[in-house]
């Protein structure tokens, strides 16, 4: 019987015959083994353990050998994200397609919370080496494509609040307010009273400080405070949430969107943008990407395909007006962070260590090629409270969408990121 060594040469041998890449793998014992005549990455397989995995790879048994430290990779991120992706399409033993997200998650209030801590209070400085200045955490929103980050990012927080249609007065609730920088345009821009909420005391904390250095103090409320239990006091007039749904729960969107719509006004707007899955069964992304992210990324974050968002959202009361798809979009935000990490990786290190900045890495990069290869979107649904009148349940809503980009500030000269 052939050892572990020759098993895995043998293998990228004939890998190399049938589909060449750009890869060059060096085993822990010294051997090398070109898989074309120009690799531009090289793996550097650590132990045999590593080359367990990659006899049998998935993106979760290759990220997690690179996490723990069983490989290292040399060469640009991007171009190991592909080759890992081939590889896990086109040589494990036992093709795999995403599985299905555990429904029975319960999801509690103490759970979320402490997933919530998990994700975004590594540190408040590590996500300033990566983001724009406003440090919003969402997909950006692209004219041209070829825009600064931070325009791209403020052209979203304009997007969304166009959609919105918001006017002086109202009140906003912002579900997963990050570090504030959307309740703030909407402050400044509008002069709507706003309530933001998040679980994570970092982004909380850095909020506060934000909405007093713009003087909005007695315009915006940031609590640290869990969307079940926000009270309605008298109702908000709009509702947004960005990026949070992700952390909902397959089997508590109902709950989710009920209490949407008890916390909004009759005739009122809300609008979720978040990420969804490919998949029609809202199974995770496929080749062992979802076990990943689950793992070592987003603690019990679950992808619900649009169509069950949509069902869900339609069966708490609320109606939808439009749907977005902002993948492209998202692709974009992606490599644009992806990059400013390659960037600043020295600095995240030092920050958060080398096993979180690894975990980044692979992930940013990782979800960058997801959304530009469609295994996952993201989704602005816009829907309303309906209200009744004279001639039916009216709409708060003009007839057109034209009112979505009348108001857009002429487009910034283009420019790289």
């Amino acid at each position: 019987m052939l050892g572990l060594e020759q098993r895995v040469i043998g293998r990228l041998q004939a890998l190399r015959a049938k589909a060449p890449l750009p890869l060059k793998v060096r085993l822990w014992q010294g051997d090398e083994i070109a898989m074309s005549d120009n690799p531009s990455v090289t793996l550097h397989l650590r132990s045999p353990a590593a080359a367990r995995r990659l006899l049998d790879p998935s993106l979760h048994a290759l990220g997690e050998a690179y996490v723990e430290g069983l490989l290292d990779v040399d060469g640009p991120v991007t171009e190991a994200i592909d080759i890992a992706s081939h590889l896990a399409r086109t040589t494990r033993v036992r093709p795999r397609i995403g599985r299905l997200p555990r429904w029975l998650q319960k999801h509690t209030r103490r759970s979320d919370r402490a997933a919530i801590a998990y994700h975004y209070d590594v540190s408040n400085d590590f996500y300033r080496l990566f983001l724009d200045p406003r440090m919003v955490y969402s997909c950006a929103y692209y004219r041209h494509g070829n825009e600064a980050l931070a325009t791209a990012q403020l052209q979203k927080l304009d997007h969304v609040l166009r959609k919105l249609k918001l006017e002086p007065g109202q009140r906003l609730l912002d579900i997963g307010c990050g570090w504030g920088a959307l309740v703030i345009r909407a402050a400044e821009r509008y002069g709507v009273q706003a309530v933001g909420i998040t679980l994570s005391e970092n982004q909380m904390l850095l909020a506060r400080e934000r909405v007093a250095q713009a003087g909005l103090s007695d315009r915006i409320d940031i609590r640290l405070q869990d969307y079940r239990d926000v009270p309605s006091d008298g109702g908000f007039d709009r509702i947004v949430s960005i990026g949070m749904f992700e952390h909902v729960g397959l089997a508590n969107l109902g709950t989710y969107f009920r209490r949407i719509h008890e916390l909004l006004k009759p005739g009122g707007i809300a609008m979720n943008h978040g990420i969804t899955s490919a998949s029609i069964d809202s199974r995770w992304v496929g080749h062992g990407g979802g076990e990943f992210i689950d793992r070592y990324v987003f603690p019990d974050g679950e992808l619900p395909h649009v169509s069950l968002a949509i069902r869900e959202l339609s069966a708490a009361g609320l109606e939808l007006a439009d749907a977005e798809s902002l993948r492209h979009h998202y692709a974009l935000t992606l490599a644009a962070w992806s990059s400013a990490f390659e960037r600043n990786q020295a600095q995240l290190q030092q920050i958060a260590g080398e096993r979180i900045t690894r975990i980044w890495r692979v992930y940013l990069a990782g979800c960058a090629h997801a959304f530009a290869h469609g295994w996952i979107n993201l989704y602005q649904l816009l829907a309303f409270r309906p209200m009744g009148g004279s001639n039916g349940l009216q709409s708060p809503l003009p007839l057109t969408r034209d009112y979505m980009y009348r108001d857009a500030s002429p487009p910034e000269p283009a420019h790289a990121r």
